[in-house]
């Protein structure tokens, strides 16, 4: 009887230890994954980190631009297409190039210029909920 609960601590401590090993490891590697983007090994690090910035960028603007045009009446909703067409097209134009058949994308400027976007809206949004929503701010 001691024998078998001795084997069952045994066995509980094996386990204990392997998902002890595995929590460490999880951390680890996510630790990793931030500081590799402090500091970038090469030019395809360095692409890597700047795009998972862009990438949240770009999905707080989405977050923003849904929950902005929610709150505006059909006017408001036109305006905003409208200034977030023509800020697309300066976005593109002034960090993007086609040379050929290749493009490139300039990320550290995408990113700035989609927080500043993605802040235009939160700002926006701020004011509807405050003051009422201007449609003339949104162009």
């Amino acid at each position: 009887m001691i024998s078998q609960i001795s084997n069952k601590i045994i066995i509980i401590g094996v386990i204990m230890k392997i998902i002890t090993t595995f929590l460490l490891l999880s951390i680890s590697g996510a630790v990793f994954a931030n500081s590799a983007c402090d500091k970038p090994r090469d030019d395809f690090d360095g692409l890597y980190c700047l795009n998972k910035v862009y990438q949240e960028a770009d999905k707080e603007l989405n977050e923003n631009f849904k929950k902005l045009i929610s709150k505006l009446d059909s006017d408001g909703k036109k305006a905003l297409k409208s200034g977030q067409l023509s800020w697309m097209s300066e976005r593109n134009s002034s960090c993007s190039k086609r040379d050929g058949e290749a493009f490139f994308v300039n990320l550290n400027c995408a990113s700035s210029i989609t927080i500043k976007r993605s802040q235009f809206l939160q700002d926006r949004i701020r004011e509807c909920l405050s003051s009422g929503c201007q449609n003339s701010k949104l162009l």
